[in-house]
């Protein structure tokens, strides 16, 4: 990962990554060190890292800060977070992924190749469980990140998910980022806005391996009804639900 220093602006230009990784954070000390791992595996090396974290009380920020920058602000809200990440990132693109979250070994070369094509605004891949899952989660995740995610941007409804989305900084900027008034959807309400600026494209090696507890806390039924709900209050009403306990 580069190091920056201070510089005149014709220089300091030349030198900005080409992606900032945006992670928001609360209390992932079980899981944040592996999802920096991840990246700093990565073959690709033209980024920063940026944690936004939401003032986690045990030993989240002690670990990001031997990886990334550290950004703590304590209000709530994925999408502020997010936002925040993206307001400090110098990189001209933005993926997010989320703090559970690991990413495949081709994944930032995926994205550097794909945004080389300017009519290119947005990019997103597979999300599979981290951990060894039944066969029906396992089919579950297809369903949603492989199937459903392709068909959306097929049908020019875009519905990316947070956890494993790439955004040209500047079309970000255009729209106003994420919606922080919404709690829940904020990134497939995000993708819906950005779709007439550009292509948005899947692409298959833009692996991400996320955590699969909240289905294990939920159960698949549970998780399913949220969803199938959300979509619902969010296309009918434009408000998505307003509570997304978190799991630890």
């Amino acid at each position: 990962m580069r190091e920056f220093k201070s510089l005149p602006p014709h220089l300091e230009a030349d030198l900005m990554p080409e992606i900032s990784i945006i992670i928001p954070s609360y209390n992932e000390e079980s899981y944040i060190r592996e999802t920096l791992e991840s990246i700093k595996r990565q073959p690709f090396k033209d980024y920063e890292i940026i944690v936004v974290d939401k003032a986690s009380t045990d030993r989240t920020e002690e670990i990001a800060r031997k990886y990334a920058k550290v950004i703590r602000d304590p209000r709530p809200g994925i999408a502020l977070a997010r936002n925040v990440g993206a307001r400090h990132a110098k990189g001209r693109i933005l993926l997010y992924i989320d703090a559970d979250t690991s990413i495949g070994r081709s994944t930032l070369l995926s994205y550097s190749a794909a945004m080389k094509d300017k009519r290119i605004i947005a990019a997103t891949g597979p999300i599979y469980p981290r951990e060894k899952v039944s066969k029906s989660i396992e089919l579950g995740y297809k369903f949603v990140s492989v199937l459903f995610v392709r068909l959306s941007i097929l049908f020019r409804r875009p519905s990316i998910v947070g956890s494993n989305l790439a955004i040209r900084k500047d079309v970000f900027d255009k729209v106003g980022g994420f919606n922080e008034r919404f709690m829940t959807y904020e990134d497939w309400d995000l993708s819906h806005r950005i779709k007439k600026f550009g292509r948005v494209v899947y692409l298959n090696d833009a692996v991400v391996y996320t955590s699969a507890r909240r289905i294990h806390e939920w159960g698949i039924k549970g998780f399913f009804i949220f969803h199938v709900g959300n979509i619902v209050r969010y296309n009918v009403f434009k408000k998505p639900k307003e509570e997304y306990k978190p799991i630890r």
